[in-house]
């Protein structure tokens, strides 16, 4: 049995002991409450007996004793409602207050029906006076114990899973940071041996735009090995045209993508000065341009477009793709989340993180239209 294996059956003994432990705990508060409730109405049966005692008896001072008093002045915790044959009522433990409004105590009449059976006072068949009560502030403080334990349990429950979350979140961090600074000293080796072969090339009679190509490329792989290398530390920002920043990963893409693509970016003149840590930023703008093209199946419309706000600029990348339904457009952003049969669904996510974590700004889908296509919009601060 693995150690993983041996985690799981641990964790579920506890889950299952739990509920177990909590099911005991509420059945036996149930059990109580019902207890206390039968012993309460025997009170007030008791109270009752009195209570016919007094009213049967004509001569009080010869033929009561002293048990009927005290067990009536016993009664100061349960209220009670006495309503005799001719419509008079008369109460105890209820706010005197309140009590002179008719209408307030017939309601309270009203409530006690459902809390407890009333209890008919009878002299020879005949009814007396009818008792109506409710239950005790003791009674009642009771009846919501279990959803205090529950809420408690709740809490308790969502404190451990929200601790068991972030841990397992931080572990897969820790994960992935390792994985991509490995990939980027994996990649420097071949990277500093194509350099050197660059240089030779140069020295033999090879077409010079072949070489620029390559040295296209190399300074690319450069910048891959440059992004992955920054995965778990806090990035350095620049100040930053990201008129400039833009068009140069926009054209980079628009050149190495299908010519059945219509690329398209609208941006102003001036220069637009931002903070900005320039190779994750590309990086941010060819993961959407590339969903773009995915979303599209390589054939449609894409437009960049950059808008210049007062303290704002905007960075709006629409494809004339499938589109996104709506109740998808938080889900996007999330990690392992995708709609393609091939992918790891990382590519919005870490947008989302190179754009909200590192760069202080905002990423959301605008807008989005089945059949029609999508438009997702970056939000950065100007300097």
């Amino acid at each position: 049995m693995t150690l993983n294996t041996n985690r799981n059956v641990i964790r579920w003994i506890i889950i299952v002991s739990s509920f177990v432990i909590i099911s005991i705990i509420l059945w036996n508060t149930y059990v109580f409450f019902q207890n206390f409730k039968a012993e309460e109405r025997s009170k007030m049966k008791n109270w009752s007996f009195a209570q016919k005692e007094l009213s049967t008896t004509q001569n009080l001072d010869d033929n009561v004793g002293e048990l009927p008093f005290q067990i009536i002045r016993s009664n100061t915790t349960t209220p009670m409602i006495k309503v005799s044959s001719d419509g008079s009522m008369d109460y105890n433990n209820i706010n005197n207050e309140k009590a002179k409004d008719s209408l307030y105590l017939i309601s309270l009449i009203e409530k006690f029906k459902k809390e407890n059976n009333p209890i008919e006072i009878r002299y020879k068949d005949k009814v007396l006076s009818t008792l109506y009560y409710g239950n005790s502030p003791l009674l009642n403080k009771l009846k919501y114990y279990p959803l205090a334990l529950m809420l408690i349990i709740f809490l308790f429950g969502a404190v451990a899973y929200f601790f068991y979350r972030s841990t397992k979140i931080a572990e897969q961090n820790k994960l992935w940071t390792g994985m991509a600074k490995e990939t980027a000293h994996q990649i420097g080796t071949p990277l500093s041996s194509l350099v050197g072969w660059a240089e030779i090339l140069k020295t033999e009679n090879v077409n010079p735009e072949y070489i620029l190509e390559i040295e296209k490329d190399i300074d690319r792989l450069e910048t891959i090995t440059e992004r992955f290398s920054k995965i778990g530390s806090a990035p350095t920002l620049k100040t930053i045209d990201i008129v400039e920043a833009t068009k140069t990963s926009y054209d980079y893409l628009k050149s190495r993508s299908s010519k059945l693509i219509n690329f398209e970016i609208i941006s102003p003149d001036n220069e637009i000065l931002v903070m900005l840590n320039p190779q994750l930023f590309s990086w941010t703008i060819e993961n959407l341009v590339k969903n773009g093209i995915d979303a599209m199946k390589g054939k449609g419309d894409l437009t960049l477009e950059l808008k210049q706000l007062e303290k704002q600029v905007l960075i709006n990348i629409t494809d004339s793709g499938k589109g996104i339904p709506k109740s998808q457009f938080n889900k996007v952003f999330e990690p392992g989340f995708t709609t393609k049969k091939r992918g790891w669904g990382l590519g919005l996510s870490l947008a989302k993180r190179i754009i909200e974590d590192y760069h202080n700004g905002k990423i959301k889908v605008l807008n989005s239209e089945i059949g029609k296509g999508t438009t997702i919009q970056i939000i950065l601060k100007q300097i």
